[in-house]
């Protein structure tokens, strides 16, 4: 705990106001999937094939990742918040009530690129900027401990194997 809270400590007061607005701006973006959902359409529209391809794999990664993370994991967890008196500025106050652990914005963001990026790595390396900024400012917004996004890191990476594996299970299965 000690580690979290020097981490979370310093990511909240080391970096940049300019910084911290776009790392705001993307997650703004990210919230209830809104980046992912439009990242899916931009892909299926101009990656043919491979395209619709990828997108019905990152969404169906990142409905599972948010189910599991948000509908499982914070019911069972129950884990406050980061203490708003380490965080100094006013981005605390816009945090939600739910529980902390795990963050659930990291692990629909890294379920989705995970599951796109075996099919089309370049759209997969596109995701993965916008992908590491939630992570950062889940922690830097004071939203999330390291803990918490390491944890829907994990859950997201879990889910986008499954999801990969459950499918080409069903294909191979199918009459």
């Amino acid at each position: 705990m000690t580690v979290d809270r020097a981490l979370t400590q310093q990511a909240a007061s080391r970096i940049p106001p300019g910084a911290a607005r776009a790392l705001s701006a993307v997650e703004e973006s990210a919230e209830s999937g809104k980046l992912w959902c439009g990242a899916a359409a931009a892909m299926a529209w101009r990656g043919g094939w491979r395209g619709r391809r990828a997108a019905a794999a990152g969404l169906a990664a990142m409905t599972v990742a948010q189910l599991a993370s948000n509908g499982l994991c914070k019911q069972l967890a129950d884990r406050p918040r980061p203490p708003a008196e380490w965080i100094p500025h006013d981005e605390v106050a816009d945090r939600p009530d739910s529980s902390s652990f795990p963050s659930g914005h990291t692990a629909a963001a890294v379920a989705f690129t995970a599951a796109v990026a075996p099919t089309w790595p370049a759209a997969g390396a596109l995701c993965a900027v916008p992908t590491a900024l939630v992570a950062v400012e889940r922690v830097q917004s004071g939203a999330h401990y390291p803990s918490d996004v390491a944890a829907g890191a994990a859950i997201g990476l879990a889910v986008a194997w499954l999801t990969r594996h459950a499918v080409a299970l069903f294909l191979r299965l199918w009459p």
